[in-house]
């Protein structure tokens, strides 16, 4: 196959555990997002409510979770440092990434809206530092607010300045919080457009639990249901009315495959002209169309979105590799792409948007045009 630029476009940094303890304020720390073990599992806690919760015996933690994928494997070098990780880029042949948090996914589950805006500015602060001098390489995506959006609009404002291009908003809206389908979100979508930040919503954020099915089939359920809140995020935002109303604004949705776009798509344009009666808001542009327009999805190894692009358009297609995580193609990435085109009929130009052009034009990585 012919070497393109790839840009993987869902990669994880591992912040250090004490990095809300240690900066948030004293009145706040109490509700600090942090790692601890308790008796047989790993847990992320705030305070005392239990963000996530891994059994210890399945040989999870933050730093090994890629050594579980069989012997072929190896420990990544770049969870939380910037050479390791340079390498591992350079050994898997991945020349640009956008890097999302490991501790900062459970933002949204804090309740107090004040400490829920402390802890992005931390983080958003720290992920500036700790990315300078590299931003030609890695994309910085800052964690919004969104207990009270005034708060997600200056954070949003804040980044900005930064010079960041992508944003992180919850896959599922928590309780509480304003869903995406009101008209409420449409200045904090009006500015985005105008900025040029992406908003950003990476699978598992936003749920009480990412482990909602027990028993047979469980970890295999889990996991592929997080698909749907993806799919529930642009069909609240489409048929709602808000991407339609700001057509500047884009969304990617990230970590939850992208085969599902299409049909998703097509069946929102059916139900919008059969039942158009009882459709409203009416919009400006088909359904269909405001997916081509201002959606894109990531995925790793499903490839019927690409045979389906004819209904997304191909620029909705971003490849992601989702290192470190186990369930990601490190350290198999060249073979994963060295086939993943294979009997489909695709041009090279197309090959290179989606495994790298679309994703670095979209985010904005310098260069890209």
């Amino acid at each position: 196959m012919t070497k393109h630029f790839v840009f993987s476009a869902d990669g994880h940094i591992v912040e250090p555990n004490d990095l809300f303890l240690e900066r948030l304020p004293a009145s706040m720390k109490s509700q600090a997002i942090h790692t601890v073990r308790r008796d047989d599992f790993h847990m992320t806690v705030a305070g005392d409510k239990v963000l996530l919760r891994r059994r210890l015996n399945v040989g999870w933690t933050p730093d090994n979770a890629t050594t579980l994928r069989g012997e072929a494997s190896r420990k990544p070098l770049g969870n939380n440092n910037i050479e390791g990780r340079l390498k591992d880029m350079a050994d898997e042949g991945v020349d640009a990434e956008i890097v999302f948090p490991s501790l900062g996914l459970w933002t949204f589950g804090l309740e107090d809206p004040e400490v829920e805006l402390a802890t992005c500015q931390i983080y958003n602060d720290w992920n500036n530092g700790f990315f300078a001098g590299h931003t030609h390489v890695f994309v910085r995506c800052a964690v919004l607010p969104v207990r009270r959006l005034d708060n997600a609009l200056s954070e949003l404002k804040r980044v900005a300045k930064m010079g960041f291009t992508a944003a992180m908003l919850p896959s599922v809206t928590p309780a509480g919080v304003t869903p995406y389908n009101d008209a409420a979100w449409d200045e904090l979508f009006h500015a985005a457009g105008e900025l040029g930040v992406v908003f950003v919503l990476h699978t598992g954020t936003g749920n009480e639990t990412v482990t909602s099915q027990k028993g047979a089939g469980g970890a295999v359920m889990n996991y592929t249901m997080q698909m749907c809140d993806g799919q529930m995020a642009v069909l609240a935002l489409t048929a709602g009315g808000v991407l339609d109303r700001n057509p500047k604004a884009r969304i990617a949705i990230i970590e939850s495959g992208a085969s599902w776009l299409a049909a998703l798509a097509e069946r929102m344009d059916e139900v919008y002209t059969a039942h158009a009666i009882f459709v409203k808001p009416k919009l400006t542009r088909m359904p269909g169309q405001i997916v081509r327009d201002q959606v894109a999805a990531s995925f790793q190894y499903d490839r019927a979105c690409i045979m389906s692009r004819s209904v997304t358009g191909t620029k909705a297609l971003l490849w992601g590799s989702d290192y470190p995580h186990a369930e990601g193609t490190f350290p198999h990435t060249p073979d994963v792409l060295a086939h993943l085109f294979d009997g489909i009929d695709i041009s090279e130009q197309e090959k290179a948007d989606i495994i790298g052009g679309n994703a670095a034009r979209l985010f904005r990585l310098p260069g890209a045009a």
